[in-house]
């Protein structure tokens, strides 16, 4: 985790801090949307933590690989999360198809499409926020 505290997703937001946003907001859309008979909240949640798992910092300079970090991300993720933690088959498809439809194969369970739905809100958010500027970018808190 020390390293999605250290490196920005989007604007002066760290990977760390957009996994919690997504996490409050796709529980947030389970109420709204009153899907807790067919939501797994531990799945859910654990989903909207792990969704950028990739344990790197995407913007760095490096062999061009970073170039295809929207396409690749989210397999690196589910595969960190399995190494690192006991999912199940919710958390590892939510993890794998949150980037949907960027990423062809769409979500198989409503906790990936609530993750999915919660990243892309979350994402523009973040991304299109005056705030964006506030804190230099890369620069550690």
């Amino acid at each position: 985790m020390e390293v999605e505290r250290r490196a920005y997703q989007h604007g002066n937001v760290t990977t760390y801090e957009h996994s919690v946003r997504v996490a409050r907001l796709a529980v947030w859309l389970a109420d709204r949307l009153r899907l807790w008979r067919r939501v797994d909240l531990r799945s859910l949640v654990r989903a909207a933590l792990l969704h950028d798992y990739f344990l790197y910092d995407w913007h760095e300079h490096d062999d061009g690989t970073h170039r295809w970090h929207g396409f690749r991300h989210p397999a690196t993720a589910e595969r960190n999360a399995r190494a690192d933690f006991a999912i199940d088959d919710v958390v590892a498809n939510s993890i794998r198809t949150h980037m949907f439809p960027l990423t062809p194969v769409p979500p198989r369970h409503v906790e990936g499409w609530l993750v999915t739905a919660a990243d892309k809100i979350s994402a523009t958010t973040e991304t299109f926020s005056p705030d964006r500027f506030a804190k230099p970018h890369g620069k550690g808190r």
